[in-house]
């Protein structure tokens, strides 16, 4: 006789199972006593326990999930060129000085790292703490930005930052590549923007064109890296020219230490939205997708399955033109007290989250179906203390604290002069899903 699971649990625990007497061979398990078949029991369900407690079923972050516990302010600079204020884009934590790098002025595209100080919770901004500069403002590509277009007469700008394997990776996008020409977008250099002629790059990532991974980096959960095959997400959004970058957040998982010597590396698109598929229409009034939508960050924290991108979305009436202060606004311009210039408009603007399932963006990596067709489990607008000046809720980079599950947002332009603060955010509140394991049908006891 062969005792099954099902019939396991309808027995006493001695003795198991009775002597199988057409063999005539008694089965061992009724000679345990009762203390050892309960801690037989108690470590088959631990193991079962752990044993189904995967990737893919980890907690997805909701609002209540991020809660805000303060921010800090930046030094000021004495002139444009040693300013945060008007800043741009790209945040990364370097875990080994529990530290932030980050881009200053927009005209100059260089980067500094700067401590992370007392975080404040205040609601007056002359109360925050000031963040140390660790490293000056310095041209950290040595002059090789435009590299990535060498073609291309308007301006390159730095679109992410990736600390990993102790170097820093900066990935760079065209501001405005009207002729589709740019073909690379990433460099690796030391952590010490002092070092000078180890810059390496720019390199080609993936085969989309370089507007889908020029932007905002992370590196992916060690239990998710195997399953989504490789360390570490790049990705883009809502460029100009929309015609040629993605309709909505686009990350693909790339390895960064395959950024050596050759000029192309491999890199699996697991959310994109390319013009003919957008994740909401361009000139329409939604909460996912517009011409007024920009995402500049993402964070893919520990022990969950959330892929969370920040931004800006407008929310209101969608319109292209020239920004007038007044409504209605004079005939052919758009009614937008925030944004005089001509464009795309859709005031009043909030901060946003995307969140994105991982598992979502499993089956993309698995070829279930395509990056287009993947849509966020939810978005919500991210109620933070203080306002952008101008009213355009910019935001300009995110990075995760894996050690202490913080998120740092860059908020543009809530300083004095159009400085930035960082906001700092914690994940709170999540619990592993569990489940009491069943008993496996394929167990047999002999």
């Amino acid at each position: 006789m062969k005792c099954d699971a099902a019939a396991i649990s309808t027995l006493p625990s001695r003795p198991l199972c009775a002597a199988d007497k057409s063999h005539m061979k008694p089965y061992f398990i009724s000679l345990l006593s009762d203390a050892t078949l309960s801690s037989f029991f108690i470590l088959a369900t631990i193991s079962l326990a752990h044993a189904t407690t995967q990737p893919t079923s980890e907690p997805l972050i909701q609002p209540s999930n991020l809660v805000y516990t303060g921010a800090f302010r930046l030094p000021e600079g004495s002139t444009n060129q040693t300013t945060f204020e008007y800043s741009g884009d790209g945040l990364a934590y370097n875990p080994a000085n529990n530290s932030l790098f980050i881009t200053g002025h927009m005209w100059y595209q260089e980067t500094a790292e700067i401590s992370i100080p007392k975080i404040i919770d205040s609601t007056d901004i002359n109360s925050l703490t000031t963040a140390t500069i660790l490293q000056p403002l310095t041209d950290a590509l040595e002059g090789r930005r435009t590299s990535v277009n060498p073609t291309d007469p308007n301006g390159q700008n730095i679109g992410g930052y990736l600390v990993y394997n102790g170097k820093l990776i900066i990935s760079v996008y065209s501001y405005y590549d009207g002729s589709g020409t740019q073909s690379a977008s990433h460099f690796v250099r030391p952590l010490s923007l002092s070092t000078t002629g180890q810059v390496t790059g720019p390199f080609r990532v993936g085969t989309q064109y370089p507007g889908f991974v020029s932007g905002y980096m992370s590196q992916i959960p060690a239990d998710w890296q195997p399953l989504l095959g490789g360390p570490a997400l790049t990705g883009n959004c809502c460029l100009n020219i929309i015609s040629e970058q993605s309709s909505g957040p686009s990350v693909s998982v790339f390895d960064p230490s395959q950024l050596t010597n050759g000029t192309t590396v491999t890199a699996t698109p697991l959310v994109g939205y390319p013009f003919s598929n957008p994740l909401s229409a361009w000139g329409t009034q939604n909460d996912l997708f517009n011409g007024s939508t920009q995402i500049t960050g993402v964070v893919f924290p520990a022990g969950t399955r959330s892929v969370l991108f920040f931004g800006r979305q407008g929310t209101g009436p969608f319109c292209y033109g020239i920004g007038a202060p007044t409504s209605p606004p004079p005939s052919g311009e758009c009614y937008d007290p925030a944004n005089s210039s001509k464009g795309d408009h859709a005031y009043p603007y909030v901060y946003q989250v995307w969140a994105y399932d991982a598992d979502d963006l499993l089956k993309v990596k698995q070829g279930i179906e395509p990056e287009y067709d993947v849509k966020p489990y939810a978005v919500w607008t991210l109620n933070l203390p203080f306002s952008n000046n101008t009213g355009q809720q910019l935001l300009s980079g995110a990075a995760y604290d894996p050690s202490t599950n913080q998120i740092f947002i860059t908020q543009d332009c809530v300083d004095t002069s159009c400085g930035p603060v960082i906001d700092v955010l914690q994940i709170t509140g999540l619990s592993a899903n569990s489940s009491t394991p069943s008993a496996p049908s394929n167990v047999q006891v002999q």
